[in-house]
């Protein structure tokens, strides 16, 4: 690698072992596609993790996880804990689409989208205007300390953490309903676990993306250490283009390269100045690579000046550079991707379809039965009615299954509020001649009086004294 300010790489000579001392990187500023389409993505992302709490749908927050109420409300639709399948859908979505887009194109995730990366780069940012682009940032930390140099890092510092303050305030307000949050904040009122969470999340927020950075990348994340195998030779990943480019060298502006025996590549280094992980990109694809296509657009500025064609740094398979065919859209992507469709439908299709109403069946164990008065047999149980609903219901209990039996309970009816769970004690009775076997299968059918299409049917166990 060529001597720059960025952090070198630590190799077998320095005698270290897992860890290397950390040489403060200054990423150069670049223009381009791929810088455009990072700021996008990352405006969306940041803009609706900092906005949705403050969006309200049906008089309440759009995105909240209220724990202590067991209620998880996600835009117009409600969870509760009874439905933590949708996490395992969710789950089994994210670990797929990592394999569907490594293998397309290697860490797409980490370059664009991962959540270290999306802040890093808002500090990176405002570390840029506060301080200056590269070179006024090493000029900066190399001078002495002066009244001026406190001034700009102090206010780079400050305007860190008030944005880190800001985000982990926003954090809690995806659990604490946000404007309640606030005023409570105003009021030094905040309750001991949000106080805990909220600098809790502020602090890892200014340490993450202020200070360590691509060191997260680098020795914290697994994802460097396994990427490779889900990585193969017709994987897009950014690489340099070594027969193109070599051999390296300095010549004059729209130079011939040629007639000195030369590569494309000028050896100008930006490629490397551009990387938040300060790495050459020209030494090969490296763990510490996370695919942001910094060194891409650098190198494409450089050839338009140059007037060389670009894409000396490129999105390429190992294929392609060395000259045999590529399959991008090979059988395993095809196949990621199906699965990937196939559990999104059907996640949303158990959303659809789901209960707005449960119904637990208790027996009483105690006494598997009792013969009354009257010469009929009889179990006793606990019904637990659950109103998975947004809005209080009405319910009612009727059952089927067991000829000639009759159910009895302490209310006709019962009124339960959303996300809340009642209790009622009923029994059934039949004659014994309509008992055929020990353990018969009765439907307990749980239904609405005020909206007639919310139905739950539950089946329970009717035990008899007769086993034949």
């Amino acid at each position: 690698m060529n001597s720059t300010n960025n952090a070198a790489q630590p190799s077998p000579e320095d005698g270290q072992g897992l860890y290397a001392k950390r040489h403060k990187i200054y990423p150069r500023k670049v223009h381009g596609n791929f810088e455009n389409l990072r700021i996008f993505i990352s405006s969306i992302l940041l803009g609706m993790y900092y906005i949705f709490p403050w969006l309200q749908w049906d008089d309440r927050q759009v995105v909240l996880f209220d724990l202590p109420a067991r209620q998880f409300y996600v835009f117009g639709l409600v969870f509760w804990p009874q439905d933590f399948i949708y996490l395992a859908f969710l789950l089994i979505i994210a670990a797929v689409s990592l394999f569907f887009f490594t293998t397309l194109a290697g860490r797409l995730w980490c370059g664009l989208a991962c959540p270290q990366t999306v802040w890093t780069d808002a500090f990176i940012r405002i570390e840029r205007w506060v301080e200056g682009d590269r070179a006024q940032r090493i000029k900066l930390d190399k001078a002495p300390w002066s009244f001026r140099k406190i001034r700009i890092i102090a206010t780079k510092h400050a305007i860190w953490i008030i944005f880190s303050l800001f985000t982990g305030f926003t954090f809690v307000g995806y659990f604490t309903p946000i404007r309640e949050l606030y005023d409570a904040l105003l009021a030094y009122n905040l309750g001991g676990w949000e106080t805990f969470w909220f600098f809790f999340y502020s602090f890892a927020t200014y340490g993450n993306a202020g200070g360590l950075r691509e060191q997260i990348c680098v020795y914290m994340c697994p994802y460097a250490r396994f990427q490779s195998a889900m990585f193969d030779k017709n994987t897009l990943i950014i690489a340099y283009d070594e027969k193109r480019g070599e051999p390296r060298g300095q010549r004059k502006m729209r130079e011939d390269p040629k007639s000195k025996g030369l590569g494309d590549c000028i050896n100008c280094t930006l490629c490397v100045q551009a990387c938040p992980a300060g790495i050459d990109i020209r030494d090969g694809l490296q763990y510490q690579c996370i695919s942001c296509t910094a060194c891409i657009d650098a190198c494409d500025e450089v050839m338009d000046k140059v007037g060389y064609p670009r894409g000396l740094v490129r999105y390429t398979t190992e294929n392609h550079l060395n000259g045999t065919p590529e399959h991008v859209l090979r059988p395993r992507v095809f196949i990621y991707g199906s699965i990937i469709l196939a559990v999104i439908a059907g996640m949303f299709y158990a959303i659809a379809v789901r209960d707005k109403a449960d119904l637990d069946i208790i027996r009483d164990r105690n006494v598997l039965f009792r013969e009354t008065n009257d010469g009929l047999i009889e179990n006793v149980y606990t019904l637990r009615v659950m109103n998975k609903d947004v809005k209080p219901h009405t319910y009612q209990v009727t059952i089927e299954g067991l000829e000639g039996s009759t159910l009895e309970t302490d209310s006709p009816t019962i009124d339960v509020m959303p996300g809340k769970v009642r209790e009622f004690g009923a029994h059934i009775t039949v004659s014994p001649e309509n008992i055929q076997q020990r353990s018969n299968i009765v439907s307990f059918t749980l239904t609405s009086t005020d909206e007639p299409t919310i139905i739950y049917v539950e089946e329970g166990r009717f035990v008899g004294p007769v086993d034949n």
